[in-house]
């Protein structure tokens, strides 16, 4: 009998336990969980709903701390309608809303006169709180109804980035940026807010073991607003001071390819996106555009060369200033011989004979394998729309005169971002990196989940990227304006380029057109960023030298201090 009584005290302790456990599962998630939505609903009990009104999921910026910041998000309040048959004076009734709320005059009384329409809309994105005071009034012929909106509480920052909510006929979509890209991520597709407990607590527990890519939820991302704002300031700088069509930037992570900042100037602003003439803006170039890079394609021949047996840093070549390939004369940037040097002086003099030399040395196979298992020619796979793959059809099937000019990053073209990985393989042992904006999803269950980032395959020898890292430091403390951009204290691998920009239709290529491009990584053995900026078609200055070899180090500056990275020499 005693045992008994033992043995039913134990089981109504476990269904007390189980029945308290899932009141506090419950209360979590009413409370903490889905507890801004259930205050929405509260709110919207005072106005009536509009038809179109959609939720979202948040995008959000992460601060060096690791503080999320919210970069998209939905913002609820009113619309304010009237039924014009109803509203008596116009005049009078427009004093009254226009006294709580903004309204604009001549679409109220355009509205106004619209007799037998039972339905105007006069004023939109009314605050909460003025839409209480105007519910209260009870003005005859009025009616407020709840509505959402996508707001972007950073404005510019990071717009071709973020991009922003449009309309895809009649249906609220993402357009540009994450908010294409992540659309089935932010897009909510709960139909109310009450679940069954059981149902909630075990759909989390699936959520936590599901692919998180493929669930709804907030969009976490790894740009750091502060550098963002550092970038888009010194970009800003360029295209003011060089009258330059575009100017871009990339600050990324060589070792994960986190993108840490990402900046096109001109810009726009997301929240007002519908008054802008120009569409174009909304694009976002270093993603979706290709171009012919220039000289900052050298370190990727001079490591393929070395990489490959072909050359050394020592090795030596006699240049002549000019040569004949296919019929066509390629020379160095100024037409000059420099009689015989080293591979260091190729880099350091920017000389396109000299990789030339080293791309023909290896043979046109080599060289091809090479370029292709950079990743140029084919998309990163970055999280973000539209991306363009890289043009390199002429090392493929192109003349010796192809070979030449691709050596030295002429004749092909590709993405900033392509670059950029590529680029990141010598400062990341030989391996380029994924690059990618999201890092997490946080799931409506309120779980964060970390997005799987597959890692690149290796490219180059550690000891070849590490030879060409110390002839790029080289580059930068001696040759670059002529050393006076060295630190004592910080060791950074860096190269300018500058390309000429090719005539539409096969035509050559400009003689007073180019692109000006920069990469440089820091600290340049163990890598904390990469930086790369690019300018279109700036004018006077004629080498990237001129236009962008002072911004990187001030941005490279910026990122010493602001993170706090200790000196490597």
């Amino acid at each position: 009998m005693k045992s008994r009584l033992i043995l039913r005290a134990r089981i109504l302790s476990v269904i007390f336990i189980l029945v308290a456990v899932l009141l506090i599962a419950r209360l979590y998630f009413v409370q903490v969980v889905h507890g801004g939505e259930y205050a929405e609903r509260a709110t919207g009990q005072y106005v009536e709903s509009a038809p179109d009104t959609e939720d979202r999921g948040d995008i959000v910026f992460t601060t060096k701390g690791g503080a999320p910041l919210a970069a998209a998000v939905m913002q609820t309040g009113a619309r304010v309608a009237i039924e014009p048959d109803a509203i008596g004076e116009p005049e009078a009734l427009y004093d009254a809303l226009n006294e709580i709320t903004p309204v604009d005059r001549a679409r109220f009384f355009a509205s106004a006169a619209k007799k037998g329409d039972p339905y105007e809309e006069v004023a939109f994105r009314v605050e909460s709180e003025a839409a209480k005071a105007i519910r209260a009034k009870k003005l005859p012929g009025v009616m407020v109804v709840q509505d959402q909106w996508r707001f972007y509480p950073a404005g510019t920052l990071a717009a071709q980035t973020v991009g922003f909510v449009g309309y895809k006929g009649d249906k609220k979509i993402g357009v540009y940026g994450l908010e294409r890209f992540w659309q089935s991520t932010l897009a909510r597709t709960s139909s109310g807010l009450y679940v069954n407990p059981f149902a909630e607590i075990f759909t989390s527990i699936e959520s936590a073991l599901s692919d998180p890519a493929q669930q709804s939820g907030n969009v976490i991302t790894s740009i750091e607003p502060d550098v963002q704002l550092e970038l888009e300031k010194t970009l800003a700088d360029v295209l003011e001071d060089y009258s330059s069509k575009l100017a871009g930037g990339i600050v990324m992570d060589p070792q994960t390819g986190e993108i840490v900042a990402m900046a096109v100037r001109p810009t726009f602003d997301p929240n007002t996106y519908n008054t802008v003439e120009d569409a174009s803006v909304f694009s976002n170039p270093l993603v979706e555009s290709v171009y012919e890079m220039g000289s900052i394609m050298k370190p990727l021949t001079m490591a393929a060369g070395i990489d490959s047996g072909a050359v050394t840093p020592q090795t030596t070549y006699e240049d002549r200033g000019c040569i004949e390939r296919s019929g066509k004369r390629i020379c160095n940037y100024d037409g000059k011989a420099r009689g015989v040097v080293s591979m260091q002086e190729v880099l350091n003099q920017s000389l396109n004979t000299g990789v030339t030399f080293v791309a023909e040395r290896m043979g046109r196979n080599v060289f091809r394998e090479y370029v292709h298992s950079f990743g140029l020619g084919e998309k990163t796979g970055i999280d973000l729309p539209n991306e363009a793959a890289g043009i390199i059809d002429s090392i493929d099937d192109g003349y010796d005169v192809d070979i030449a000019s691709a050596s030295f990053g002429q004749g092909i073209a590709v993405s900033a971002v392509e670059m950029t990985r590529a680029l990141s393989a010598l400062g990341n042992g030989g391996v380029p990196p994924p690059p990618h904006v999201a890092t997490a999803i946080k799931l409506e269950s309120g779980i964060v989940r970390e997005l799987p980032v597959e890692q690149g395959a290796r490219v180059l020898k550690e000891e070849s990227a590490r030879q060409v890292t110390e002839m790029l430091v080289k580059v930068f403390d001696n040759a670059l304006l002529g050393g006076v951009l060295k630190q004592e204290r910080y060791s950074i691998a860096a190269k300018t380029g500058t390309a000429q920009i090719a005539i539409p239709g096969g035509g050559g290529y400009y003689k007073d057109r180019y692109l000006h491009s920069f990469f440089g990584y820091f600290p340049a053995y163990e890598p904390r960023f990469i930086v790369f900026l690019f300018t279109l078609e700036p004018r006077g200055a004629e080498f990237a030298s001129a236009t962008l070899a002072r911004p990187f180090l001030d941005i490279a500056k910026y990122l010493i201090n602001y993170y706090d990275i200790p000196p490597d020499r």
